[in-house]
Formats: structure tokens, sequence, C-alpha cells
């Protein structure tokens, strides 16, 4: 006795056959994840420049014991009674030579307005490590607040002597053979030069070409033809002479200005703007939340920075309404100017406290210099 049918046979179950479209699907997951690591870990050749910390010239900052100290100090005028603010703005750069950012995280800062990629030449030169970046811009910030304190004095109408000595020099910079310590500059291009920046100003302004460097060496008149070498701050080409050079102002007002961990020369202006506001009587903001940035030298000239955009936005998210920018950065402002932002361009203190008095007094707005459409 059988309990089944002999005659029917027993045949296995089938197996599941998967579908052209299942094999597809696995390998373009397959695919995908492969480039996300891809992504993920793969070291590029950019860095990421956003918006960085902002800081009140009129309020306060950390000193290296983590106190909260005044950022402009001026001896018996700390007290400022603007009720506006004076904002300078940073840009902070996501990666260096040691360690740059994924693709991964580069895309996501190519759609951001806020952010820029761009390539990690234009702000760590070859041969230049994170730690000397580091030291030239804590040097460059050293000589903006003296620059700055010299201007604001100026200004104010004090008497601020100054004298450019060569500090160091380097067996291979442009110079080499031709300045050397402490010798005093004197002009360029047969043009008196009274600030760092002035310099700086001048040998930019040749544009890689050949200048002369007039000096005075242990008392005795010279000058040298030097041929200047290009190199990348802050994402701007400069050209440079291959010397630090320091300036030594006899300032007969005792400014300090604290300020940890920012370096490079932007913040030069609104250094200014602040110990001039500490400096004189009523309120010069007008209740007015401004930002601003721009090199100054001590004779009130405000030159080009890197980063214009992303202090842009550093400014709108700081609260700020109107903004100073320099007039030879006007070109990256255009079309890039967020939406409850006034952009007001100058070129020198005076224009930038112009500025200040205009919206004060309640003036026209519209006759003050901007950068064109969209600013």
């Amino acid at each position: 006795m059988t309990l089944f049918d002999e005659n029917v046979a027993v045949v296995p179950a089938p197996r599941e056959r998967w579908s052209r479209r299942s094999v597809v699907g696995v390998w373009a997951l397959t695919i995908a994840s492969l480039v996300l690591l891809t992504l993920t870990f793969l070291p590029s050749a950019y860095v990421i420049q956003q918006p960085g910390p902002v800081f009140d010239t009129l309020g306060t900052s950390q000193n290296a014991d983590g106190q909260d100290v005044p950022l402009i100090s001026v001896p018996d005028e700390d007290d400022t009674t603007s009720t506006g603010q004076l904002d300078l703005l940073t840009v902070q750069v996501s990666g260096n030579r040691e360690r740059t950012p994924s693709w991964l995280e580069l895309a996501g800062a190519w759609f951001d307005r806020s952010r820029a990629v761009v390539p990690i030449d234009r702000i760590f030169p070859a041969g230049q490590s994170t730690e000397q970046r580091n030291t030239e811009n804590a040097a460059l910030m050293t000589d903006s607040q003296n620059e700055a304190s010299a201007a604001a004095l100026r200004e104010l109408g004090y008497d601020v002597p100054a004298e450019i000595t060569v500090a160091s020099t380097d067996d291979d910079g442009a110079s080499a053979g031709r300045l050397q310590l402490n010798d005093v500059i004197d002009s360029v291009d047969g043009t008196a030069v009274t600030s760092v920046e002035g310099i700086r100003s001048k040998v930019q302004d040749a544009a890689g070409g050949p200048v002369t460097v007039g000096f005075e060496r242990d008392g005795i008149p010279g000058s040298a033809q030097i041929t200047p070498r290009e190199t990348t701050v802050d994402g701007q080409t400069q050209y440079l002479l291959g010397v630090v050079l320091g300036i030594s102002f006899d300032l007969p007002v005792d400014v300090t200005i604290q300020l940890n961990d920012v370096g490079g020369p932007s913040a030069g202006m609104m250094f200014a703007l602040g110990i001039i506001d500490k400096m004189s009587p009523g309120d010069l903001t007008g209740g007015v939340h401004y930002a601003g940035t721009g090199t100054i030298d001590a004779d009130g000239n405000v030159g080009p920075i890197g980063g214009i955009r992303q202090k842009l936005y550093g400014a709108l998210d700081a609260g700020a309404t109107m903004f100073l920018a320099p007039e030879a950065n006007c070109n990256e402002v255009v079309g890039h100017v967020p939406d409850g932002l006034r952009v007001f361009s100058t070129s020198t203190l005076e224009q930038s406290l112009t500025v200040l008095e205009t919206v004060r007094e309640g003036g026209d707005l519209d006759a003050l210099p901007t950068c064109g459409s969209g600013s």
C-alpha cells in the first residue's frame, strides 16, 4: 500500500530567477556605493572658503587666558557711546595641504552661495606649509593693527611719525644682495612711502615688473632695482620683494588691539573705525549695525582683500544691514550681495567715515559710492 500515486512524478520547487531589472539594480547600487566611498575618501586639490567668526570692534574678544577684554583699548576711552556695531569679518578655510576636503564635501560647498571651492594653490602656495602660512598671516595682522592705529590717529589730527625698516631678509628672495637688514625704506619708484601698505601697493601696481626701492643704510642714501616675485595670499595674486618689512610708529596715544587666532591684513579699516569711535564723542554708528572689510595703510588708503563673498554672507548672518567694501573688490561684489544687506564702496578711511556720517544724519544714501548694480 502506498500513500501516493506511483504514477505522479515528484518535481522539485523551481528556483526563483532574478529579473534583468533586479540585476541591473544591484549593480547600480554597488557602483553607487563605490563612488560614494571614493568621493568620501579620495583627496582633492581644492579647499573650501566659508564665512568665519565675526567680531565687533566696539565690543569684546577673548584674550589668551579666555577672559573677555575690550577688542580695542584706548586709555580713558574704553567705553564707547555708540549703540550700533562695527563688525570685522573673517573667512575660514576648510582644508590645507596636510588634509584636503573630500570630493563629497566639495560637492556640498559647490551649491552653497556662501562658500567657494578654490584651488589649494591659491590659498596655500606650493612649498608653503600650514604653519608657515599661519606665521605669515600673524605678521600681517600685527602690521594691520599698527597701520590702523596710525591711520586713525592721523585722521583725528595727531602727528604720527613712521619709519619702515627691513626686519628680515631671504637669501633666495627677490631682494637678495640688494636690500640688507635694518635698511630704512623711504621710496618706491621715486615716490615717498610712509607705510608698509603703501610699499605693497606700489609693488602691486608694477604687476611683476622691476621697481626701484630707495633706502638709507647707515645714514647713507641708496637705491636698488628689484623684480618682485609672484605669489598668492588669501587667494589674491601678490608680488613680493622677498623681505619682511617692519614699521615703527611713534604713536602719541597708546592703542591696544586684542584679537587672538585671527590673521591677515583685511581687518585694518574696521580697526581704524573702531579706534576713531572710541576716541570721538557721540555715536559714530548712529545705532546702525555695520560690517566691513579692507586693508588700510597709515595714510588711510583702503585696499583689496580675499573672500569678499563669504564676508558678505557672514555680515548678513551676524545681523548687519550696512556693509563697507573696498572699491578694488567691487567686481567680486556685484551679483553676490545677499538680500537685506546694502553695500557701499570705499577707497579711503575718510570715505568710510562719510558713509557713516551720511547714514547717521539721514542724508541721501543714493549719492554714496556703491559697487554698481546689485549692491
